[in-house]
């Protein structure tokens, strides 16, 4: 099974790209926010990658993060999805947005999305639920509620979460425990801004 691909782009477009490894092109479907991401023609790329086996054929799809192949992976399982599907889904919504609209019963955004009914939606979203509860249980331990608190107060000002992720976790690497949460705040906040 193939779980990672890295190479020259040889070829892209919204829904797919060719990744040429050792003078062999894989052909890899993508969704669009990979699509956003990865570089230009002749440019290195790297994608995670989920290899999908038919009696016919061998599909490969590739994801620019971990966390999109996760989501790709939770959505696959779900009865009624297939892999195509699952990319216009990820297309529509990211792994972010998407789980948001899950925890949030917001079947609107869901059935937005080409392919997507109100029945299928309705699937997902007691499917996932379950899935995201599980991660938001991890992310509610004493040491990442405060770093959950201090991202929620950075998203509030307007910061994207993917932007101050890995800021709040270096800044309360830098400091000791039980620094108090204004100090590991305002810290946070002097970093972005230097961005």
């Amino acid at each position: 099974m193939i779980s990672f691909l890295k190479g020259i782009l040889l070829d892209k477009s919204p829904n797919e790209v060719t990744i040429d490894v050792g003078g062999v092109g894989y052909q890899v479907f993508i969704p669009l926010s990979t699509y956003s991401k990865i570089g230009n023609f002749k440019e290195p790329v790297e994608l995670f990658i989920y290899t999908h086996l038919r009696d016919d054929c061998i599909s490969l799809f590739g994801f620019f993060t971990k966390e999109e192949k996760e989501i790709f992976t939770k959505l696959i399982s779900i009865s009624g999805i297939g892999p195509k599907l699952a990319l216009n889904i990820l297309s529509g919504l990211g792994p972010e947005e998407l789980e948001e609209a899950i925890r949030k019963n917001d079947f609107t955004r869901l059935t937005a999305i080409p392919g997507i009914g109100r029945k299928t939606a309705l699937r997902i979203a007691l499917e996932l639920q379950e899935k995201f509860e599980e991660k938001k249980r991890v992310l509610t331990s004493p040491e990442s509620k405060e770093k959950e608190e201090i991202i929620s107060a950075l998203i509030n000002l307007g910061f994207k979460r993917k932007e101050v992720e890995k800021i709040v976790d270096d800044t309360i690497n830098s400091f000791p425990k039980g620094t108090e949460f204004e100090k590991l705040f305002q810290e946070s906040l002097k970093k972005l801004s230097k961005l």
